[in-house]
């Protein structure tokens, strides 16, 4: 009897110090986060359609840390760059449909794609569940630091004494785009140099490879800082707070040009309904901590919120904005 008792004394007594745990209070199940019966401890792969150290990236490796916070489920996060993204798409796509797999991807491939090639092999809309939109980030006109041109108006003033001389480096379908924009607006031709992903763009650009690239504030803030990279303009309405001494381009003398980079999360359309409403709703509930707010504002981008209702409105939208753009700057399709 006294050894019942001791025993039960124990269980109550570990049961109570386990529930008092921060991790314990921070894993209480709530009816739409509790995962399913054979993704309790399952880890989770986010795949990324590019190299580490892009934007698209360090939004994959911040959720990341922050879903196995919430769910106590570990995350890798698998860059697969290149081939426009259909490397990424494939794998996952091949992979099982059950949740494990979750697309990291951006408007390049999950909109601009579908405005620049013939054909694509995959369907970004119908080939995918989305989850949610997680943040966006204006993009910024770059040269290298030491450039001629140290002003928008140069750069321009450059471009039309030389048509089709300088090079622009794009590391991915939407920062082309972006580039063929700029062209048309500011009445320029410049000619086209593909990367495998932005962070290789933007390192042609501080070498001087290439005379100018659009990149995210997200992987170019700190070269700015550094002088490695100047930013002749960022493409939005309103100046950066985390660089608040580049003009917008309307200041820079090119007005009504902007221009966005976004990241949205999404699963194969196969996925069990259940599974994916319990990942939107984890996405969801990071999207909503003041932390991830700081931490896009320190980076210069802004939290996307949203679940998967609106990221699709928001995709169909995006698609029919870049193929109108594609057609007005007479891209020709891949």
């Amino acid at each position: 009897m006294q050894r019942k008792t001791l025993l039960a004394l124990g269980l109550a007594l570990g049961t109570c110090l386990a529930l008092s745990h921060p991790w314990a209070r921070a894993q209480a199940p709530t009816p739409h986060l509790t995962p399913l019966p054979d993704a309790a401890n399952r880890p989770i792969r986010f795949v990324v359609p590019f190299p580490p150290g892009s934007g698209t990236d360090t939004s994959a490796r911040y959720f990341a840390r922050k879903l196995t916070e919430l769910s106590g489920q570990p995350v890798v996060v698998d860059n697969r760059a290149g081939g426009n993204g259909f490397i990424a798409v494939r794998a996952v796509l091949a992979a099982p449909a059950d949740g494990s797999t979750v697309f990291v991807g951006s408007n390049s491939t999950l909109a601009v794609n579908a405005a620049l090639f013939k054909s694509l092999p995959y369907d970004p809309v119908a080939d995918f569940a989305p989850l949610s939109m997680l943040m966006r980030s204006p993009a910024l006109l770059v040269v290298p630091g030491q450039a001629e041109q140290q002003t928008l108006g140069d750069l321009i003033s450059a471009a039309r004494a030389r048509p089709d001389a300088l090079n622009y480096g794009a590391g991915s379908a939407g920062y082309q785009l972006m580039a063929e924009l700029f062209n048309d607006a500011a009445r320029v031709q410049t000619h086209h140099v593909p990367f495998k992903g932005a962070g290789e763009a933007v390192t042609a650009v501080v070498g001087g490879t290439v005379q100018f690239a659009f990149a995210e504030t997200t992987s170019a803030q700190e070269l700015i800082k550094g002088g490695k990279l100047k930013a002749l303009a960022v493409a939005s309405e309103r100046r950066v707070p985390a660089l608040p001494t580049i003009p917008t381009a309307a200041e820079a003398g090119l007005p009504g040009f902007s221009a966005y980079t976004w990241v949205a999360a999404m699963v194969s359309a196969k996925t069990p309904r259940a599974e994916v409403e319990r990942l939107a709703a984890l996405f969801t509930r990071i999207e909503g901590l003041p932390e991830t707010r700081e931490f896009y504002e320190r980076l210069g981008a802004e939290v996307m919120s949203g679940g998967p209702e609106e990221m699709r409105a928001f995709q169909a939208s995006e698609i029919q904005l870049w193929k109108r753009i594609a057609q007005k700057a007479r891209v020709e399709l891949q």
